[in-house]
């Protein structure tokens, strides 16, 4: 059986980034790989909330329903790949695709935390747009 050490570690130590935040959605973990794609390091990212990675337009619409999520416990997100923009320090925008887990220590229907595992998307996001352009195109017919 695997400890509980060498799951953190494990945690710690994913290629993919693994952020955790409270009922509050404050950061409450963010490991290597975060600060890797994000450009913040851990010690600037935990106690922020999540909109140091949401960006601005978005974050009306994240936090209707991260309230509603951690109010009743359940999320419709559940074992979806979520595929949405999100922020890099430096401003520039990212693809991101990532799954949530609720985490509950006693009571199911009220969360203590939710972890996110994310990975940067972005190289794919513009491959995709680059063929569906070159598919309309091809749709189109020539000029």
């Amino acid at each position: 059986m695997i400890g509980e050490a060498v799951l953190a570690q494990l945690v710690r130590d994913l290629a993919d980034a693994v952020v955790v935040a409270d009922r509050d959605g404050k950061i409450t973990f963010w490991n290597d790989a975060a600060e890797r794609m994000f450009g913040w390091p851990t010690e600037d990212a935990v106690g922020q909330t999540l909109d140091l990675i949401i960006p601005e337009r978005l974050r009306g619409r994240h936090w209707e329903g991260f309230r509603e999520t951690m109010a009743t416990g359940e999320t419709k997100y559940a074992g979806a790949l979520l595929e949405v923009p999100a922020l890099h320090r430096d401003g520039r925008q990212l693809s991101i695709a990532f799954t949530v887990t609720l985490i509950t220590a006693d009571d199911p229907a009220h969360p203590d935390a939710i972890a996110a595992v994310i990975r940067d998307d972005t190289e794919h996001w513009h491959e995709r747009r680059r063929l569906r352009k070159e598919l309309e195109e091809l749709r189109a017919g020539p000029a």
